[in-house]
């Protein structure tokens, strides 16, 4: 019993970490896990896990997600890029540029925290359920609705008032750097829309002698990121929907290897890690997307999504390795329910 909830949703951490933690499985990666990570650096060479920040392009993949837009600041009505000081002073020579950015936070490679996807739980035991996320935070409170301005549809119409807790902070703080392995699903499924479950999973990390251990991050490489890159800013539906490896979120024998794997993250160069729509559920009610219900809503597992993985899986395999460290923190943006990050892996 906690005092958030009476009762919790079963196979979950919840309260496993102390009563008000917000990192979940985070806090398995320890310094100890760090110093592993660290021992697989051979040579020091590094590779960017991010696509540019502006890809894949358009809002195919969620119409409510666009790129980053960029602006100038203004110094006073002037807007602030190549502004020659001298307009203001002529002893200056400097020649100045500064912008701004309006930023859809998980338009691109990002890192969800536990705020982003909750359930609908009776976590009071009187048989009503009510919105809540990891490890009992509510919605409402800890996570507040967002305020609506009114008046025509626009970016900025809805104000997030910032989660009170389990926002993207907390992982920014604590440092998203340890151990990474990463398994090759590409070489398998090639370039076509197919689904992976336990079996198929773990035959391929046997074949490839990937295997994880508690506090690593697991990396799924699928090549949907060379996918995005390859339609150049101008994607096209058919091959968003019909590319690639997906994980099946309801595969149980997969969630529960999830559980007893330890594993602290779960990142894919996919849009959801899981197949989206996912396959048939419970018709008396299920959720939508139960990869995420598993990891960020039940064990506190955060899910790294459209990650660019393609070169440092060429490498890995030329070299027959499978770990790596990983360095990627995110924004340490209070509130925010995901955030941008730019990976790096260093072997």
């Amino acid at each position: 019993m906690n005092k958030r909830w009476k009762r919790r949703p079963e196979g979950s951490t919840w309260g496993d970490f102390g009563p008000d933690d917000q990192l979940g499985r985070v806090n398995l990666i320890t310094p100890e896990k760090v110093r592993q990570g660290m021992a697989e650096v051979r040579e020091g060479k590094s590779f960017c896990l991010s696509l540019p920040l502006e890809y894949p392009g358009g809002n195919l993949l969620n119409p409510r997600r666009f790129p980053p837009q960029l602006f100038a600041t203004g110094r006073g009505d002037r807007a602030n890029m190549l502004m020659k000081l001298s307009a203001y002073d002529v002893r200056h020579n400097d020649v100045m540029c500064d912008d701004l950015a309006l930023l859809w936070l998980q338009y691109s490679t990002q890192w969800d925290s536990f705020a982003h996807a909750g359930q609908m739980f009776d976590a009071d035991g009187d048989g009503v359920p009510v919105p809540c996320f990891y490890n009992g935070f509510r919605g409402g409170s800890d996570v507040p609705e967002a305020i609506d301005r009114g008046g025509e549809p626009r970016p900025d119409r809805f104000v997030q008032p910032g989660a009170k807790a389990l926002g993207i902070q907390n992982f920014a703080k604590h440092g998203m750097q340890g151990r990474g392995v990463l398994v090759n699903l590409f070489d398998d499924v090639g370039t076509q829309r197919d689904w992976v479950g336990y079996d198929r999973l773990m035959r391929l990390m046997q074949a490839q002698g990937a295997s994880v251990e508690q506090g690593d991050m697991l990396c799924l490489y699928t090549g949907f990121g060379d996918t995005i890159l390859s339609m150049q800013g101008q994607p096209d539906r058919q091959r968003l929907e019909n590319s690639n490896a997906v994980i099946d979120g309801r595969d149980p024998k997969l969630l529960n290897w999830l559980t007893d794997s330890g594993v602290a993250a779960v990142i894919a160069d996919n849009y959801a890690v899981e197949g989206l729509p996912a396959k048939d559920g419970d018709p008396a009610g299920h959720a939508a997307l139960p990869l995420h219900e598993h990891c960020l809503f039940k064990l506190g597992v955060p899910l790294g999504e459209i990650w660019y993985l393609s070169e440092l899986a060429a490498y890995l395999k030329q070299h027959k390795r499978t770990r790596f460290l990983l360095t990627a923190p995110p924004l340490r943006l209070t509130g925010a329910v995901g955030s941008p990050v730019s990976p790096i892996a260093t072997v």
